[in-house]
């Protein structure tokens, strides 16, 4: 698979673009696990134009996590022309267009998945945007608006023409939200299109190495695009490539391993992020990383409360004191211990 100059190879893998979880530490241990193309966390064209500093900070990007790309949304032209261009001076490989969040305030604005509701004015402004920019323009987006309205096909068909290198499509409607299963055939019905000759990436429910390699065969996605599944289990690429190549299950990481990459993650996190926001947004992360242990509801809570940097360790370590090398996915172990 190749995206303009990038050539990612077979069976790429891409961590999603997710707001206050894709920064610079989480993309780096996900890189360490085997994550072949990374995107930073989705920038507002608004924010990027107006200076705001957090949409700013969020084009930091380093030489250890490339190839990466940056995401945008918005929903006026001129808008993402101009962050385009300034998010074309952070050197990513790619621009990457967001049209598939379905958050209300995003959605409600005519940005994101909202897009889907105004199909010309979605391909006008990724024709504004190609035509602006330099590097590869790329787009995510999702089967349609509801269920009513999946016109996916078509859509492909009308960025492709437009300029686009790239499309990623989730497999559920604006109106799912994140709810129900993902509908992998319109995405296989996109691939599968003789008209369609740019790489078609696939997104939604990927939690495991079977699955993976089920879409891979089944639909023939150029590659696929992992989310929310990578959340305290970045080492879920890891686990997909090697049993694409070999057929074989890794062994889930030990305890040990699960604690030595926790608080890794969390230095890196401090080192990018002010204390206090480091910490809360590690939250999440922190206490799936552990996710399966039994009685483990008293020791999560105290992750997801705990607020000094020295206090989160202890309790990273009295959880590897106790469990070790036990390995969670050991349900025999997990109920006789």
């Amino acid at each position: 698979m190749k995206i303009g100059n990038t050539i990612l190879g077979e069976y790429p893998l891409f961590l999603a673009p997710m707001e206050d979880i894709t920064d610079p530490s989480f993309r780096m241990i996900c890189k360490m696990n085997g994550a072949d193309f990374m995107y930073t966390e989705f920038v507002s064209s608004d924010g990027l134009i107006r200076d705001g500093q957090k949409s700013i900070k969020k084009l930091d990007i380093y030489d250890f996590e490339r190839p990466i790309g940056i995401q945008l949304y918005g929903h006026l032209i001129d808008s993402m022309v101009e962050a385009a261009l300034i998010a074309e001076q952070a050197k990513p490989e790619l621009i990457d267009i967001n049209f598939g969040c379905p958050v209300k305030k995003i959605a409600n604005r005519g940005a994101g998945a909202g897009m889907l509701r105004n199909i010309p004015l979605m391909i006008e402004m990724t024709e504004a945007i190609v035509k602006a920019v330099k590097l590869p323009v790329t787009v995510k987006t999702r089967l349609g608006w509801d269920e009513e309205n999946k016109s996916v096909v078509d859509i492909a068909e009308k960025l492709q023409d437009v300029g686009i290198q790239a499309l990623t499509i989730h497999g559920r409607t604006r109106a799912q939200m994140y709810k129900g299963s993902a509908d992998w055939t319109l995405i296989g019905e996109v691939k599968n299109n003789p008209k369609i000759k740019i790489p078609i990436i696939g997104n939604g429910d990927i939690d495991g190495p079977e699955r993976a390699k089920e879409v891979f065969d089944r639909y023939g996605v150029d590659g696929i695009m992992i989310g929310r599944a990578t959340v305290g289990r970045p080492w879920i690429f890891r686990d997909i490539k090697h049993y694409l190549k070999t057929g074989e299950f890794l062994p889930e990481p030990s305890i040990n391993e699960k604690a030595d990459l926790a608080i890794q993650h969390l230095d890196k996190s401090l080192e990018y992020k002010e204390g206090k926001r480091a910490i809360f947004e590690m939250r999440r992360h922190l206490s799936n990383y552990f996710k399966g242990l039994p009685h483990f509801k008293e020791t999560r809570l105290k992750l997801l409360t705990a607020t000094d940097v020295d206090d989160i360790k202890v309790i990273i370590n009295e959880i590897r004191e106790k469990w070790g090398d036990f390995r969670s996915e050991d349900k025999t172990s997990i109920y006789n211990i």
